[in-house]
Formats: C-alpha cells, structure tokens, sequence
C-alpha cells in the first residue's frame, strides 16, 4: 500500500462539488451501472444531481470529503446525517492504494471526537462489500433492491474510545 500522506483529505469546498460528482458518476457508471437496471441507474444519476447534492450540504445533512493527490480529486466520502455513509468513490486509477480506507478513517475518526452514536450504516454495492467486511461492517440483511439500486444494508458498530 502507498503512503497515504501523499494523499491529503479535507472537507469539500462548494466550488469543488461538480468536480467530486463528476468522479462519483464516473466511478458508478464503470463499477456499478453494468449491474443496475435502467430504474437504478436513473435513480442514482437523480441523487447525484449537482442542486440535489447542494441543498443536503447546505442544510447539513450530508458532509462531504475529499481526497486530492496534488490538485486532483481522486476520492470522496459522503456521511448522511453523521452516522449512514451514503457515498464512497475512489478514481479507478486510484484503487487499492489505501484511499477509501483512509478516507472511511478520517470520518470515522470525526464522528468518534464530536458524535455520540454507536454504530455507522452504510448500503454498501457489490462491489464494495468485501472492502467494508474488512473495515469491520457486518451485513444486517441480504442483498435488496429498492428503486432499482442494488445494495447490502451494512452497519459497524463503534466503540467507545
């Protein structure tokens, strides 16, 4: 694994928001659309939606990270009300370098400090459920799909520190 320090994360600026759902649509349409309906694709494309995604930030339900290799978004994480994890994305040319983790790292670690909760969901995709088994999360049911998104409800539980 290479060394995550070269990899910086920060809170998503507003004027970086089309650049992260650009990677965040790519990503899906490579990794995740082949396995989705017509209905589920749209359903996603409609949740990313640039206004969409803009009124949850600016009503805080739902923060955004980012992580840069120099000046370039490779990775975002999205936590929906502080304890769901409603996005995970890492640039192809990024995979297994460490960079979900890390990102799934820094949350983890905001929520621990400023957070009172006991556990983390997330509706992990196929693709993603064996990262998720590593970082811990346990499957809460099986595969379901609901408006044509295709996902295993996952949830870690949090320890007190």
């Amino acid at each position: 694994m290479e060394n995550s320090l070269k990899y910086q994360i920060k809170v998503l600026k507003m004027e970086e928001l089309e650049k992260a759902l650009a990677l965040i649509y790519n990503v899906f349409m490579e990794f995740e659309a082949p396995h989705y309906s017509e209905q589920g694709i749209k359903t996603f494309t409609d949740f990313i939606a640039f206004n969409s995604i803009k009124n949850m930030i600016q009503d805080d339900s739902l923060n955004f990270w980012v992580c840069y290799d120099r000046k370039k978004i490779v990775g975002v994480i999205a936590m929906k009300e502080v304890s769901h994890l409603g996005m995970l994305f890492v640039d192809k040319n990024y995979h297994r370098k460490g960079i979900a983790r890390h990102l799934f790292e820094t949350v983890l670690t905001m929520v621990r400090n400023n957070f009172k909760i006991k556990e983390i969901t997330v509706n992990s995709s196929r693709y993603a459920v064996e990262f998720y088994h590593k970082l811990g999360f346990q499957d809460t049911n099986l595969e379901q799909i609901v408006d044509g998104i295709r996902f295993t409800p996952m949830k870690l539980q949090i320890e007190e520190i």
